[in-house]
């Protein structure tokens, strides 16, 4: 069984939806439900302000794409691509280019794989690498969602605050 990746494709301006329902009719009727595993378009919701009223409304992210988790052969590939309303798979030519995990990440369709370190606030470490390469600071502050931790470094005869990556730091035992 190949491994299944995003492919995004191409559709007529409006049609996202539809061509959703017509590829999941598809792997219904076809039995691709272990090849084609999921079909999105994606959306967010805006607050739109009309006439002075504010309104949720949802809003397609990608109009003209949709999303489609599959593994690539010749029969997914045939049933994608003639599909009513596809225009053809985003790549060069006629091959599909799957989405990279960064890409997937970016997109919100995964979440980036949680960190786990040992350190705390409090604790001394030396940075190894970057301007202030060899400084030994105490730990301010810790920010996993962007791997770094707050540390105070003396800048001109003052205490500044200064931010580092989780991999420029050493902990001091």
């Amino acid at each position: 069984m190949a491994e299944a990746n995003w492919y995004v494709v191409h559709t007529y301006s409006g049609y996202e939806n539809k061509v959703k329902a017509n590829i999941e009719k598809t792997i219904e009727n076809r039995h691709l439900q272990d090849q084609i595993l999921e079909v999105s378009v994606p959306i967010e919701e805006v607050t739109e302000l009309k006439n002075g009223v504010r309104k949720k409304v949802q809003r397609k992210i990608f109009p003209g794409y949709v999303l489609i988790n599959m593994e690539m052969n010749e029969d997914t590939w045939y049933v994608v691509r003639n599909t009513r309303g596809v225009t053809g798979f985003v790549g060069p030519g006629s091959k599909p280019v799957p989405l990279t995990e960064d890409e997937m990440v970016n997109l919100g369709f995964r979440k980036e794989a949680e960190v786990s370190y040992d350190f705390n606030v409090g604790d001394t470490i030396t940075v190894i690498s970057g301007a202030w390469e060899n400084t030994e600071a105490v730990i301010r502050s810790i920010n996993p969602s962007r791997q770094t931790v707050g540390i105070n470094v003396e800048l001109f005869g003052r205490e500044t605050p200064v931010e580092i990556s989780f991999t420029d730091i050493r902990i001091e035992k």
